[in-house]
């Protein structure tokens, strides 16, 4: 194959180049984030439970809906947020999280005995908000001073990556905001919390976040972690319960406690564990989406804690890894060149797509290994475009080719008559009775792809050839050549009153001459090939036509359409030779015939009835016979609208011929019309809407 003809070779190599830059710079968080979501459901439900359980080391005091309409006031007051700090200390909690910002004096003068609460407990977690100008942090804000100066504290910035897509499947962490003032995640001060040492022993080196080298968490190049969501079991109504249905306790519990008592027996929920104080309540408009629906910000936090817990499970494919996949892929879809039929190449694309696919869905679930998709399945798509874009192309350029060979010749007799009659030079046209004819070889690309252009030109001069010599020998005129294309008539120059008879039996000729060529170029390797042909008789305009300088004896009008559309509508039937009932009833008593259909082609607002030539009269023998016996049953029951007698009469001439397009055709519409039957008033008529 030439160097012109490998450009969609470069134009792969270079779009799955532009995907891995892309992909790591992250330019479509959006579309890839929406990847991990689907890939987390399938993670939740097909990984072993053991994984994706919710961790017990995290709970849940919340404030539900049922806590405020108890405590018949919104919301929780600072004094009641205290009693709960000191309660939940009393219990043993290792950590106390208050997912609230209180970044205001209190309305009731609360703050001294909520500063009592927080020292006297000792372990409590504030949340705080990182203020950030695109990924630039430029301040905290944090809760009262009198509050933060006996608490610690951690930004809590739950966002979307997305500037379009509001789902959340991972927390950024901000260097910068520890460089600058000693702050961290809300979730990493847990940890460190839950673990006793001290932040100072938190480092975040070259994507790996280490808690005094006991824990490591390995995050992507952008210190994105990959929130491992839990597997939640379904509430009984087709969805799945909250997540502080499992791992938490109602904050009425703790608050409403009569005595000691009541608390110690809740104390083992809680005892050397982070405990998250927050609002589940719909009034809080604290919820967020993320793979698994809506679910509130504690909840979050808390699902993020776990995923610290366990290592991060979920890990961001190395550049190596990501580079070897996309080479791979790129090398799959470049292969798929080799492969001229388009079926078998759009499927082996298709197939090498959905291996992809799987395999990343499948190390997601199973290793928690996070390729990127989405980048490399836009790379995939444009490279199985670029690729049928240069088989389209390269298959018109050889058309063209052809057309320039053979486009200029012309029957002997037009040659004979403008010898005789010189005036015919001149441009103009005159009406006649004629019958036009228009062939194409069906699949022209996949015939031609494995050829040479020398080889191709010397396959079809065989066939070129062979027809037109048929033609000729019929005092058939060839209009021209259209790539694999031939248009000829009959009834001009000279009038022939028989011009329906000899363009019929010249085409009967054809398709008979076309068997020992098949068979010649199989033993050569040569691809087999099915020729559609189209005939119609009726008033045409011939003559000389074109410009001073360049003119073609031609025809042209309405009949040489339908002829044109004739040779296309076989394709709808899986027929090759279709006239016209106009042709039909010139020849009727010299050629053998199966009636098709009443058909509207493209363009064309009334119908007309198409046959199938067969042979020269009465020479229609054996299965060929049978055949059409049962088909013409066939149609007569279709016809009176037994469309279930029909497709059996149909199945049993298929029976007979195997692979006769016709009854193909109509076994596959009887089944069309007997699960959705045709309007009471149709007419019969079938409308093809291509031009084949």
């Amino acid at each position: 194959m030439g160097a012109t003809n490998r450009y969609d070779i470069l134009a792969i190599v270079l779009v799955f180049m532009l995907a891995i830059f892309l992909e790591n710079r992250e330019s479509f968080s959006m579309l890839e984030d929406e990847t991990l979501s689907y890939r987390q459901i399938a993670r939740t439900y097909m990984a072993p439970e053991e994984e994706v359980a919710p961790i017990e080391d995290v709970v849940l005091i919340y404030t539900d809906e049922a806590f405020f309409e108890e405590y018949d006031k919104f919301p929780l007051r600072r004094v009641d947020l205290s009693t709960i700090i000191v309660r939940l200390k009393s219990m043993g909690a290792a950590v106390i999280g208050v997912d609230m910002l209180l970044d205001f004096n209190s309305a009731y003068g609360e703050d001294p005995s909520l500063v009592d609460a927080l020292v006297e407990a000792g372990n409590v977690l504030m949340v705080s908000t990182a203020e950030m100008v695109g990924e630039e942090f430029v301040s905290i804000n944090k809760s009262i001073p009198k509050i933060d100066e006996v608490t610690i504290s951690g930004y809590s910035n739950i966002s979307s990556n997305s500037t379009v897509s509001e789902k959340i499947v991972r927390l950024r962490v901000y260097p910068d905001i520890n460089e600058s003032i000693g702050e961290w995640p809300f979730s990493v001060r847990a940890v460190i919390g839950l673990l006793g040492i001290e932040p100072e022993e938190v480092t975040l080196e070259d994507n790996v976040l280490s808690f005094a080298g006991d824990l490591e968490v390995q995050l992507d190049q952008f210190n994105d972690l990959y929130i491992d969501f839990p597997l939640l079991p379904h509430d009984g109504s087709g969805g799945t319960v909250k997540l502080h249905e499992v791992i938490g306790i109602s904050a009425a519990d703790i608050l409403f406690a009569e005595d000691e008592e009541e608390l110690e027996d809740l104390a083992f929920l809680v005892e050397g564990r982070i405990v998250l104080i927050g609002e589940v309540a719909e009034v809080a408009h604290d919820e967020f989406e993320t793979p698994l629906g809506n679910v509130f910000g504690v909840e979050i936090i808390a699902s993020t804690i776990a995923t610290i817990l366990n290592g991060g499970p979920l890990k961001a494919a190395s550049t190596f890894v990501e580079i070897a996949v996309a080479l791979v892929l790129m090398l799959s879809f470049i292969a798929t060149r080799n492969l001229a039929n388009p079926l078998p190449r759009n499927m082996s694309s298709i197939l090498i797509l959905a291996i992809y696919i799987v395999g990343v869905f499948y190390v997601y679930v199973n290793a928690g290994l996070v390729l990127s998709i989405s980048y490399m399945l836009i790379a995939s798509i444009l490279s199985i475009l670029f690729i049928n874009a240069r088989f389209y192309l390269t298959e018109m350029g050889q058309k063209a080719q052809i057309r320039d060979a053979f486009g200029q010749y012309l029957s002997p007799d037009v040659v004979a008559d403008l010898v005789k009659d010189p005036e015919k030079l001149s441009l103009g046209g005159e009406e006649r009775e004629m019958t036009a004819f228009f062939s194409d070889i069906a699949g022209f690309s996949t015939f031609s792809e494995n050829m040479t252009p020398s080889e191709l030109v010397h396959v079809l001069n065989d066939y070129l050839t062979e027809m037109c010599n048929i033609i000729f020998n019929a005092r058939g005129t060839v209009d021209k050549f259209e790539g694999d294309a031939i248009i000829a008539f009959w009834g001009a120059p000279a009038i022939q009153e028989d011009h329906a008879k000899l363009a019929c039996l010249a085409t009967i000729d054809m398709n008979h001459a076309l068997v020992p060529l098949r068979e010649r170029w199989a033993q050569e390797g040569r691809p087999a090939i099915k020729v559609r042909m189209g005939l119609n008789s009726g008033t045409m305009v011939v003559g000389n036509m074109g410009s001073a300088q360049r003119m073609d004896y031609t025809m042209m009008g309405d009949a040489v359409n339908l002829a044109a559309r004739l040779e296309g509508a076989n394709k709808a039937y899986g027929s090759d030779l279709m006239i016209s009932e106009a042709t039909y009833k010139l020849v009727k008593d010299d050629v053998d015939v199966r009636e098709l259909d009443v058909l509207r082609v493209v363009g064309k607002s009334e119908p007309v009835r198409v046959y199938q030539l067969l042979d020269r009269k009465d020479q229609t023998e054996g299965l060929i016979s049978d055949m059409v016996i049962q088909f013409d049953r066939g149609m007569k029951l279709y016809r009176d609208g037994n469309y279930k007698d029909a497709m059996a009469a149909f199945r049993l001439a298929l029976a007979i011929a195997p692979k006769d397009g016709p009854s193909e055709t109509y076994i596959a519409r009887c089944g069309q019309f007997i699960a959705t039957p045709p309007p009471a008033n149709w007419d019969g008529i079938f409308n093809l809407d291509s031009k084949g």
